[in-house]
This record gives structure tokens, sequence and C-alpha cells, in this order.
């Protein structure tokens, strides 16, 4: 069952008016037991990991590695395959930098799409400007889903040794058809990233079924705490790949003149880890473990039919990305106001305590495709209501109606 009180935040008041969090995609809120855990660490297990011999080190590493083991059982993968980072972002420089600069060379090719984040295009930019990979991108169609036909061209294209796409776009909140893609991808033997900054807080996410070689996402989108996030990688790449950061943690021996690392999944954790943020992670994920996917896929699919349905009232605003089928569609929603720019949009309807984020969303590339500079994204949450869409809609009435009045005066 669906308890807003377990969210203190959706309390909060602004201008008088009880706020509306509509920017999920960007962060969502945490719940009581997040925090309350992290707050238990601090207060009863404070101590570094792995490295103490004493009882509190001792108590304090047992709490973090069992939060692996639970990010573990919740993608189906192994704890020596879960690599604890600051985010999804430096999960994919890990492999970009790894993975990359020791199996990529010039003239290679790497398969991305026009939908994706800055965090899953720029590292690979990078090595294109150190190593001299080619990036190739997957078109889109019209109304914003993959050109799958394109797609499967370029995956045959010679050299293609990476595919690194998101399973669902943080802006037209469209699920692609990774199943397809990545099947096209290891038959060829091509090495498969997938972001799932996004999908993660929507729907169950295995990796064994997935098939895919790395997985990324943020604790911070899933309930979590800010400041840490998972990198998945399946064990036998990660056991060929040079560590990313060196020091403390990280090494099994140092000498004068040379070193030896650690054994997974620790060669990829150098220094002292996000302990804290690890162990709010997994509250997280058992937080939403006992609320059950069933509820939230429930919920959040009333969420976007009626918000869908209460859109297409407004003759003013325009969605962008519309999938064929509804079911691929997650409560993402960018939106274009005619004669209002995002930015206007966004702060007055910030003032009018609406939560909502504006401008490019870290997707240039999608946004020069669709020949825009920003919109405004609404992203909702299983603990949305309809009746907070339903204010939403009226204060975009009433915003809209004022704005052209000013023109016009």
């Amino acid at each position: 069952m669906i308890k807003r009180r377990d969210f203190p935040i959706l309390n909060k008041k602004i201008n008088g008016q009880q706020m509306i969090y509509f920017d999920n995609a960007a962060t969502a809120q945490k719940p009581l037991a997040v925090i309350q855990a992290m707050d238990k660490y601090y207060l009863q297990s404070n101590a570094n990991v792995h490295r103490g011999l004493n009882p509190l080190a001792e108590e304090a590493t047992q709490a973090y590695e069992a939060a692996r083991i639970v990010v573990a059982d919740f993608i189906s993968a192994t704890p020596t395959e879960v690599i604890f980072t600051r985010g999804a972002t430096e999960g994919i420089n890990l492999i970009a930098r790894t993975w990359g600069e020791t199996n990529l060379q010039a003239g290679d090719r790497i398969v991305l799409s026009l939908a994706e984040h800055h965090s899953n295009l720029v590292p690979w930019l990078q090595l294109k400007e150190k190593l001299g990979v080619e990036l190739v991108y997957i078109p889109l169609k019209k109304n914003g889903e993959l050109n799958l036909v394109a797609a499967k061209k370029l995956l045959a294209l010679p050299r293609v040794k990476l595919l690194a796409i998101t399973q669902a776009s943080n802006v037209l909140g469209i699920l692609n058809p990774l199943h397809s893609l990545l099947n096209i991808a290891h038959a060829r033997h091509i090495i498969s990233v997938v972001d799932a900054a996004q999908s993660i807080t929507h729907f169950p996410v295995n990796v064994q079924q997935l098939g895919c070689d790395f997985l990324v996402f943020s604790g911070h989108k899933i309930w979590g705490p800010t400041g840490i996030g998972v990198l998945y990688g399946r064990q036998e790449l990660l056991q060929k790949m040079p560590p990313f950061l060196g020091g403390g943690e990280m090494i099994g021996a140092v000498y004068q003149d040379h070193f030896t690392v650690n054994k997974l999944p620790h060669k990829f954790e150098a220094g002292t880890p996000p302990i804290a943020e690890a162990i709010g992670l997994a509250a997280a994920i058992q937080y939403v473990n006992k609320l059950g996917w069933q509820t939230i896929q429930a919920q959040e699919q009333k969420l976007t039919s009626y918000f869908l349905e209460r859109l297409a009232t407004l003759k003013f605003v325009k969605v962008l990305g519309r999938p064929r089928l509804l079911s691929q569609k997650l409560p993402v929603f960018s939106l274009l106001i005619t004669g209002i720019h995002p930015h206007d949009a966004a702060d007055l309807l910030g003032q009018e305590a609406i939560i909502l984020r504006a401008g490019n969303h870290c997707t240039q590339p999608l946004h020069q495709f669709f020949s825009l500079s920003a919109t405004l994204r609404a992203s909702l949450s299983f603990y949305n209501t309809k009746a907070e869409i339903d204010i939403f809609i009226r204060k975009l009435k009433k915003l809209y109606r004022l704005w052209n009045n000013k023109d016009n005066s």
C-alpha cells in the first residue's frame, strides 16, 4: 500500500501552497526508511570498512557488504559483479577508462542512440578524442522511438565493438527495445553497456534476462541517497579490466616498484567508499521490495494515462515523444507550451509550488534532433496523485491565460 506519509518532504509548502513534486526523473524523494538507516549507521556504527580489526569496523563492514548483497539480488547479479560508484556517470566513465582504453583503438566503432544522456555520451566522445574511435548514432522516428531498421544496419557495420544505450529516455519517457538490440550485439560479439538510470525506478531490471555486459544506475533516482551508484559488470570482463583509481583498498600489495590489485569487487573501489550511502541504497531497495513492483507499476500506469488524458484537453501544450504503445511510456513528459519558454514556465509554476525541470536535461543532441533548445519536463513517481495532476493542469491554464494577457497589454 502506497503511503505518502513515508516521504516527509511531500508535506513541504512553498509560498503557503502544498508542494507538488514533479521532478522525479532528476532525483526521487527519500522514504523515512532510507533516512533512518543512514542515521542509524552514523549514530551506532560509524567506522571505516575492511581495514580495522575492531568491533566497530567489523560492524560497519558487515553492513556495507550486506548492502552489496541486497543490490546484487535486486538486479540478479552476484555480489562480486556489483561495484559501488558515485553514480551512473562514474560507472560509465569507469567502463570507458578501463575496458574502453584497453580494448578499443582508432577506427573501432561505438553505437549510441540520439536519445542518450550526456553521461552516456561525453565519456565516449573523450575516447574519440584520445583513441580515434568513431561514434555512430541510432536515429529516431518522428514520435521519438528508436529506428530499429537503422539500428540493425549500424550494428552490422565493420569494427563495431561497443553498444552503449539507455533503457529509457529521461526526456521522452520511452522504453527502448533492448532485448532485440542486445541479442544482435551478443550474436556479433559486441560489448553492451546499458544506462538504467531512468528505468531502474519503474520496473524490475534483471541483468541475466537482459544479457548485457555492463549496466549502471544511480541511487538517488530509486528513492535512495545521492552520491552512490552501481556498476554491474560481467565477472569475466571485470577480471580483465585494469583498476580505475589507485590508492587504498584497491590494492593487494604495494612495493617500491610495483603493486598488485585486490580481488573483485574491491579492485574498483579505491579509498573510503560511500558507506552510509550504500546502506541507504539498500534500505531504498528493501522499501521497493516491500511495496512491490506490481503496486508501483499499477499506480504509475494510472498516472501516465491520466496525465496524457488531461494534457490532451490543452490545445496549447504539445507532448514530445509519443510511442505507439502506452505500455512503452513511463510517467516522464517533456512539454512545449505555445508562446511560453520552458524556463519561464518552470519558474512561474515553481512559485505556485509545482516543482518541474526546464532545459535540455543533459540531452542536447536529442533536443537538436527536434530543433529545440529546451523543454519543460514533468516526471512523476508512485507517490504522486491524480489530484496533483488536476492542480497542475489548472495552474497551467492559469499561466497560459495570464501570459497571453501580458503579451497583449
